[in-house]
C-alpha cells in the first residue's frame, strides 16, 4: 500500500502528484471543506513543495496550472505512445451503468484442484498479489496440461496411461469452459455499455472520445500516436469509431482480416496544396496494438484472424461456426491471460506485439502515457525500464488507485525521478476529472492559434499607437 508522510497509508480522497520541477512526488490530502468547498486539497503535515504553502487550502485550478500545460507539452513529443489498462474499461463502464464491471472469479477444476491452487498462490505471490485470481489459475493449468501431454502422448501406451489420458481430456474441457466463461464476461461488459440508457451511454462515450482524442490529435508533421492496451474487450475500438479515429494495426483484409508478421508501414498521407514532394500524415489516425490479444481474435488454419463478432454478443460460438472458421473453437480464442508469462510472449503473435511496443517507446524524444495500468506485467515493465535509459524519454503514470502499491514501488525502483510524471488518486485519476480539467484540448485547433497571434499583433499595434498619441499630446502641451 502507498505510504504518505510519517508512514500513513494513501486513503480515498488522497492524491499523489509529481509534475514539472517537483523533485519528489507530492502527497495531498482532503482539506476541511466546510468553509471552502471549492478548495478541497491541502498539504499534510511534513510535506513541502514549491507551489503550495503548508496549511493552504486549494482547488483543481492550482493543480490544473501544474498539470495541463505540462501534459500538453509532453503529448506533442516527437514520439507519443499511450498504454491503456483495465482502468479505462472500468471507468467507462461505470459512467454508463453506475455499476462495477463484471469479472471472472476463481475457477473450480475437476481434477488436480489442490495442486493448481498451491501453484496459483505461488504465482500470485511472485507477482505481488495478495490472492491468486483466474489468470493465475489458467496459467498454471495450461502449463500442467502441456506437461501431461509431453509425459503421456496420445499415441503412446504404458501402465497408467489410460488414466492420464482421461485426466488430460478432463483438463482440456475445464480449460475450454473457463475460457468460454471469460469470453462471456468480456462480452457482458460490452453488452452493458451497449444497452445502457441513452443519456448515460452518450455521456460515457463523450468522455471516452475526448480522452482518446487528447492524445490522438497530433499535427501532420508528428509521428503517429501508438496506442497499446492489455485489455481483451473492444471499448477502445468502439470509442475510436465514434470519434472517427482510424486505427492501423497488423491485420490485413476486409472480410476476415489476417494478422501479418511483417510490419506493414501502410499509412495515410496527403499532399498539402501548393507543396510538392512533402506529403504529410492525414490527421485522425493512430497505430493500435492489443498486447494480450482480443475477444475477436482466433487461431485458425495456422493464422491469427479477426472474425466478425458483434460488440456485446451473447456468445462467440455461433460466429466461430462460420465457413472458414469451422476448425476454430473456444480454445482457439486469443484471450489467454498473460499476467507474468514471459515464456508465452516469445511465441507468435505475442513476440510481434511486444516487439512493436519496444520499438515504439524505446526511442529518443519519446513519451509514454500509462492510464489505468497497474504495473502487474513484468514483460511490459522491463520495456518501460529500458525506455527510461534514454535520457530524453519520459513516462507519465495516471491511475485512479494503487491498492497493491505496485505503481509507487515501480517508481522508486526505477530511480528516474526527473523522467517520470505521476498523477495518482481518485481525483487526479478519475476519467471525468482528467477530461474536464487536466488533459490537453482534444483538437488541433489552428484557428485558435491564429486568433491568438492576430490578437497579440493587433493589441501590440494598438498599444504602440496609444503611446505615439500620448507622446504627440505631451509635445503639443509643452509647446
Amino acid at each position: 500500500m502507498t505510504l504518505g508522510p510519517e508512514g500513513r497509508v494513501l486513503e480515498d480522497g488522497q492524491q499523489i502528484i509529481k509534475t514539472r520541477d517537483d523533485p519528489t512526488p507530492v502527497w495531498l490530502e482532503r482539506a476541511d471543506t466546510e468553509e471552502e468547498p471549492d478548495k478541497p486539497f491541502t498539504l499534510p503535515d511534513g510535506v513541502t513543495c514549491s507551489w503550495a504553502k503548508a496549511g493552504e487550502n486549494f482547488g483543481p485550478e492550482k493543480l490544473r496550472s501544474r498539470i495541463e500545460p505540462w501534459l500538453t507539452a509532453l503529448v506533442q513529443s516527437e514520439h507519443l505512445s499511450l498504454l491503456i489498462g483495465s482502468g479505462l474499461t472500468h471507468a467507462v463502464h461505470f459512467l454508463a451503468t453506475e455499476n462495477s464491471l463484471p469479472g471472472m472469479g476463481k475457477v473450480k477444476f475437476s481434477i488436480f484442484q489442490d495442486q493448481i491452487e498451491v501453484a496459483a498462490e505461488r504465482t500470485a505471490k511472485a507477482a505481488q498479489r495478495n490472492e491468486p485470481n483466474f489468470e493465475d489459475q489458467l496459467r498454471v493449468v495450461n502449463e500442467l496440461l502441456s506437461g501431461l501431454k509431453h509425459y503421456c502422448p496420445e499415441n503412446v501406451t504404458f501402465h497408467g496411461s489410460k488414466k492420464l489420458k482421461r485426466e488430460i481430456k478432463i483438463l482440456e474441457q475445464d480449460i475450454s469452459n473457463a475460457v468460454e466463461n471469460l469470453a462471456k464476461s468480456i462480452l457482458e461488459g460490452e453488452r452493458n455499455l451497449a444497452r445502457a440508457c441513452d443519456n448515460q451511454r452518450e455521456n460515457a462515450f463523450n468522455y471516452l472520445v475526448s480522452f482518446l482524442m487528447s492524445f490522438a490529435s497530433r499535427s501532420g508533421t508528428r509521428d503517429r500516436l501508438h496506442l497499446f492496451t492489455t485489455n481483451y474487450d473492444r471499448y477502445i475500438e468502439v470509442g475510436a469509431d465514434v470519434a472517427g479515429l482510424r486505427l492501423i494495426d497488423r491485420f490485413v483484409g476486409a472480410v476476415t482480416p489476417v494478422f501479418r508478421a511483417s510490419r506493414l508501414d501502410v499509412d495515410l498521407h496527403y499532399n498539402p496544396p501548393g507543396i510538392r514532394g512533402e506529403p504529410r500524415y492525414l490527421e485522425g489516425v493512430a497505430r493500435f496494438t492489443k498486447l494480450h490479444g482480443s475477444v475477436d481474435w482466433v487461431d485458425c488454419h495456422r493464422a491469427i484472424r479477426r472474425f466478425g463478432l458483434p460488440f456485446g454478443a451473447e456468445d462467440t460460438r455461433p460466429y466461430l461456426a462460420a465457413p472458414g472458421l469451422d476448425s476454430a473453437g473456444t480454445m482457439q480464442l486469443m484471450i489467454y491471460p498473460n499476467p507474468a508469462k514471459d515464456r508465452e510472449t516469445i511465441f507468435y503473435p505475442y513476440s510481434e506485439l511486444f516487439r512493436d511496443f519496444a520499438a515504439a517507446v524505446c526511442r529518443p524524444n519519446s513519451t509514454l502515457v500509462c492510464y489505468g495500468y497497474g504495473f502487474g506485467d513484468e514483460h511490459i515493465n522491463r520495456v518501460i525500464e529500458d525506455m527510461l535509459t534514454i535520457p530524453s524519454a519520459h513516462l507519465v503514470i495516471i491511475s485512479y488507485s494503487d491498492p497493491l502499491d505496485r505503481i509507487m514501488q515501480t517508481y522508486e525502483r526505477l530511480g528516474r525521478n526527473a523522467q517520470i510524471t505521476v498523477l495518482l488518486g481518485n481525483h487526479l485519476g478519475d476519467l471525468r476529472t482528467l477530461v474536464g480539467h487536466y488533459l490537453p484540448k482534444p483538437a488541433i485547433d489552428r484557428t485558435t492559434f491564429r486568433m491568438a497571434e492576430l490578437l497579440k499583433k493587433r493589441l501590440g499595434a494598438e498599444s504602440e499607437q496609444g503611446q505615439t498619441a500620448d507622446t504627440t499630446d505631451n509635445e503639443g502641451t509643452s509647446s
